[in-house]
């Protein structure tokens, strides 16, 4: 089926670069590549180069490494403890470097902390009065990218950060804001139970960011002065055989014109993309599902608007088999999400996507990959807060391993698809 996607000019936003290196050992032999590290090697890798905080989960072997410097950023994690695979894409060259880069720092890792709108007149990422949103002007404000937060609570299973900053639009308008940020590591077999689902024989890392912002201002933020929005983004490793998907409030054959946005860096080809049929139903019709070819190949994104989002994502990594589930708090009464497109006067600028998905590739012919690794995004509602007033917003990670058929039962239920389907989509 091929999908029919809202009408939107190509999305350029810059996304983080990877250069390969190995990190330093004692012994003459190779350093593991970054792809092949276990947690205890990332870990060791990043504590060399920024103070990292390990958290436990209460029960299992779950485990979550978080730097500050980062803005309290989960840069991995693992489900089967210290020697287990690390899930977290890392670019090793702009951590273990002292440079601060124009544009963005993509450090990398599994949740951080973003604000948005992207783009639009409402954009905090260009400079109040620039004639054109291109790469050139584009620059990630500080705050969610170089700045470190200041920890101000810490637990063997969680920890909290806060920052007080203060941003300023494209179109000239402030924004005073408190930024409080804590990242939880939870018993797996209560985060699987929440789904209905037991976690006996599998072994499984669960943690969630809880997000919020305030108005600390004197004026409020209002759709004639601009809102911001909470986006928190996670950067995995990626393989020859990974597959996202995304569950839609949607039937198959539905026209998602509007709903599915397949052109962020031109047109997703059908042999990356498709509209499956999925477990349950939708207006008394079979329900469908989007699946996204994530093998760090071929740059391209997909976004899905509030109407069309049914509460999770998720990704099958056959080569590692690692499943992946992403849940976040959704409220199906908001309709307004904000726009990041870069254009300097949108039409829309409240009709954004709920939910991203991102693969790296080359962004031109006999170029270069940017990772490579691919993404799952999350964002809350446009913030229209009164001085004093608060939004938050919570984004949940869930890895498992384990036996094929047990990895199936929570694909099923969750995503309504098997991994025979992910595995064998394209």
């Amino acid at each position: 089926m091929i999908l029919t996607p809202r009408s939107v000019k190509p999305f350029l936003a810059l996304t983080p670069v990877l250069a390969m290196m190995t990190a330093c050992q004692t012994s003459p032999s190779p350093a593991p590549s970054t792809s092949d590290r276990s947690f205890a090697q990332d870990v060791a890798f990043l504590s060399k180069h920024r103070d990292t905080i390990v958290l436990s989960a209460p029960s299992g072997k779950g485990k979550v490494a978080v730097v500050p410097a980062f803005q309290g950023r989960v840069m991995t994690s693992a489900a089967r403890g210290d020697d287990g695979q690390s899930y977290g894409f890392i670019k090793d060259d702009l951590v273990a470097s002292d440079k601060t880069l124009t544009g963005i720092n993509p450090y990398g890792g599994e949740d951080r902390f973003w604000l948005g709108p992207e783009g639009g007149q409402f954009s905090i990422f260009f400079p109040p009065g620039a004639k054109a949103q291109t790469l050139k002007e584009w620059q990630t404000p500080a705050v969610i990218d170089t700045v470190p937060y200041a920890v101000t609570q810490k637990s063997e299973s969680s920890v909290s950060f806060s920052h007080t900053t203060s941003l300023k639009n494209f179109s000239g308008n402030t924004f005073d804001l408190r930024i409080d940020r804590s990242i939880v590591v939870l018993p797996p077999a209560d985060a699987l139970k929440s789904l209905g689902l037991s976690a006996e024989g599998l072994d499984a890392v669960a943690y969630e960011s809880r997000n919020t912002i305030t108005n600390t201002g004197k004026t409020a933020w209002t759709k004639d002065s601009g809102m911001l929005s909470i986006w928190i983004l996670g950067m995995y490793k990626h393989s020859p055989r990974t597959t996202v998907t995304i569950p839609l409030n949607a039937h198959q054959g539905q026209a998602l014109a509007g709903l599915v946005n397949d052109s962020y860096f031109g047109k997703v080809p059908a042999e990356r993309l498709k509209v499956v049929e999925r477990a349950g139903t939708h207006d008394g019709k079979p329900a469908s599902a989007l699946v996204f070819k994530a093998d760090g190949q071929y740059r391209s994104k997909i976004g899905v608007a509030p109407g069309a989002v049914a509460g999770f994502a998720g990704s099958y990594d056959a080569t590692r088999n690692v499943l992946t589930i992403v849940s976040f708090t959704f409220d199906k009464a908001a309709t307004e999400y904000v726009n990041s497109m870069w254009e300097v006067r949108q039409d829309k600028p409240f009709s954004g996507d709920v939910i991203n998905s991102y693969n790296d590739g080359a962004s031109e012919p006999g170029g270069k990959p940017f990772g490579p690794f691919y993404e799952i995004e999350s964002s809350s509602r446009a913030a229209n807060l009164a001085p004093g007033q608060a939004l938050s917003h919570t984004h949940r990670t869930i890895h498992l391993e384990g036996p094929k058929d047990k990895l199936n039962a929570v694909a099923v239920k969750v995503l309504g698809l098997s991994l025979e389907q992910l595995e064998h989509a394209f």
